[in-house]
C-alpha cells in the first residue's frame, strides 16, 4: 500500500530543527537529546516511556523499534552505512532504516515517517512483517539494543536522497552479495536478526527468483 510522510511534526529532515535536535535525537554540539522511547513488556504492551541514551545503557530497557527492508524492482535490498557521527553503531552497515516510534506514534507511521528523513524517499507497498525480540550489546559503544522490533518490507522506486548526518553510503545488494559482504564488512549487531525474522516476508514480495 502507498504511504505518506510526515517530517513538519518531529522538525527539519536535513540539519537541527527549530528544537536544536536532529531527527536521530543528537543536538547541534553532538550530544544526545532527551528524545524519549516507548517502553513495552515482553508482549509488546506499552508500560512507560525512557530517555532515549538511558534506554540503550546496560543492561538495556526493553523498548519498541522498527526495521525496515526495501527493495528494488530487481529483488535488491537496499542497504545503508549508518553515518561515522551517530553516537550508537557509527559506520556500520544495516537494514534500509532502523529507528524508534515517538510514544504513541504507530510503528507503521514511523517507519514511513524516518525512511523519509534519513533517505529521501516514501516506501511503496510498505507491509508489516511480523515483530521480533533481541537484547544484542554493540560492542563498539557498549550500548545494548533490546528492543521489541516491527518489521516492514517494501518497495523503492525513486531515486535516494540521503541525509549525510544519517547516512554514510547506501548499496543495493542480491542475497548473495550480502553473504560476501557481511563475511568482510561490519554490520549492526542487530541486522542478522531483524532480516531472518522479516525472510518470509521478503521471500513473498520478491519472489523465487529473488534468492531471499
Amino acid at each position: 500500500m502507498p504511504t505518506t510522510h510526515d517530517t513538519a511534526a518531529h522538525g527539519s529532515r536535513n540539519g537541527v530543527s527549530a528544537t536544536g535536535f536532529s531527527p536521530d535525537g543528537i543536538s547541534a554540539d553532538g550530544v544526545p537529546a532527551s528524545i524519549l522511547l516507548e517502553l513495552v513488556d515482553e508482549d509488546g504492551n506499552t508500560i512507560g516511556t525512557a530517555e532515549k541514551l538511558a534506554a540503550h545503557q546496560p543492561p538495556g530497557q526493553l523498548h519498541r523499534a522498527f526495521s525496515v527492508f526495501l527493495f528494488d524492482e530487481s529483488g535488491r535490498l537496499l542497504l545503508q552505512r549508518r553515518a561515522l557521527g551517530k553516537y550508537h553503531s557509527p559506520g556500520v552497515w544495516s537494514n534500509t532504516c532502523c529507528g524508534h516510534p515517538y510514544p504513541g506514534e504507530a510503528p507503521f507511521a514511523a517507519a514511513a515517517r524516518r525512511t523519509y528523513e534519513e533517505l529521501g524517499v516514501s516506501p511503496s507497498l510498505l507491509a508489516e512483517a511480523g515483530t521480533v525480540r533481541y537484547n544484542h550489546p554493540d560492542p563498539a559503544s557498549g550500548l545494548v539494543e533490546q528492543e521489541y522490533n516491527h518489521l516492514f518490507v517494501g518497495m523503492v522506486q525513486a531515486e535516494l536522497r540521503p541525509d549525510p548526518e544519517e547516512v554514510e553510503e547506501t548499496a543495493f545488494v542480491t542475497a548473495e552479495e550480502l553473504a560476501e559482504r557481511h563475511a568482510v564488512a561490519p554490520f549492526s549487531a542487530w541486522f542478522m536478526t531483524v532480516l531472518d525474522a522479516a525472510r518470509p516476508a521478503v521471500k513473498e514480495l520478491t519472489g523465487p527468483a529473488g534468492g531471499w
